[in-house]
């Protein structure tokens, strides 16, 4: 059980309706599922989080009741044991309850720990997957995260990670040597100690890294550096989340491959420290 779950209503009460984690996809409505468009358009409710594009939320059934429940850096709407005893509690009263989130559920999005304590406090439950940030951010700045000639392996990790956890820190040097690509959600804050732990575990300073902001929409930006340059390119461009960085070689196919980005996407690309 989640900590959080000690101060949920624990029980197995009479349940009318199903919640529903549906994964809002990174930002383009193009890339929501046709199944979460679905249950968007008939919700008696959706909560939703802060980085939900406003093109995704203008598909919400417009007689639906609407919650913000997003969470930022410092910045709390709802903390996350009342959202999900707001879940439970509208599942009393509504049929079809649309928890909406940012990217995919299952990838940093907390989905695993509310579907448990839903289903621990009796309520229907079923998840829908979403497209995650770190697949369709680097594929919209044309990094492809696999490349026969570059990267045969990808690990996902944060850089952000809150108290309660069930390991103190993430091994940053076992990353460092776990595959050739490495997408780091939610560190743009803590960018300088991650590169320092890196370079400290034998990541060379000339590494490529891209940083990649409000991926795959109309206000995409991306700074490419390497581990060098990038702190002071951030630094200099006033930089800041939500965004993700991608490390490795597969970053210098950005020059090529980056022209044949969507023609909606309105991208500011700064740096060239990449080495091709």
């Amino acid at each position: 059980m989640t900590a959080e779950a000690n101060l949920i209503t624990i029980g197995s009460p009479t349940c009318l309706g199903k919640v529903y984690l549906v994964g809002a996809g990174p930002g383009d409505p193009g890339l929501l599922t046709v199944k979460g468009k679905t249950l968007l358009e008939c919700a008696d409710i959706v909560i939703y989080d802060a980085l939900v594009s406003p093109q995704i939320l203008a598909l919400i059934n417009p007689r639906a009741e609407k919650i913000n429940a997003g969470k930022r850096r410092g910045r709390h709407s709802l903390v996350q044991e009342e959202t999900t005893q707001l879940l439970i509690e509208k599942a009393q009263t509504q049929a079809v309850i649309v928890r909406l989130k940012g990217g995919d559920p299952f990838v940093f999005g907390r989905g695993g720990e509310e579907m448990e304590d839903l289903m621990r406090a009796g309520v229907s439950v079923e998840v829908v997957p979403g497209v995650t940030s770190g697949i369709a951010a680097p594929a919209y700045a044309g990094i492809p995260l696999t490349h026969r000639l570059h990267s045969s392996s990808v690990t996902f990790v944060t850089g952000h990670e809150s108290a309660g956890k069930y390991r103190p820190e993430v091994n940053w040097s076992a990353i460092a040597h776990g595959s050739e690509t490495i997408v780091v959600y939610m560190g743009i804050h803590n960018l300088p100690y991650i590169l320092n732990e890196l370079q400290a575990a034998g990541l060379g300073a000339e590494t490529p890294i891209a940083l990649i902001r409000w991926g795959t929409r109309p206000d995409q930006e991306e700074l490419i550096g390497t581990f060098s340059t990038i702190v002071a390119q951030m630094e200099a461009a006033e930089f800041s989340a939500p965004a993700i960085a991608v490390i490795g070689s597969v970053v210098n196919l950005h020059a090529l491959l980056s022209s044949s980005r969507p023609p909606e996407l309105g991208v500011r690309s700064q740096g060239s420290g990449a080495r091709s």
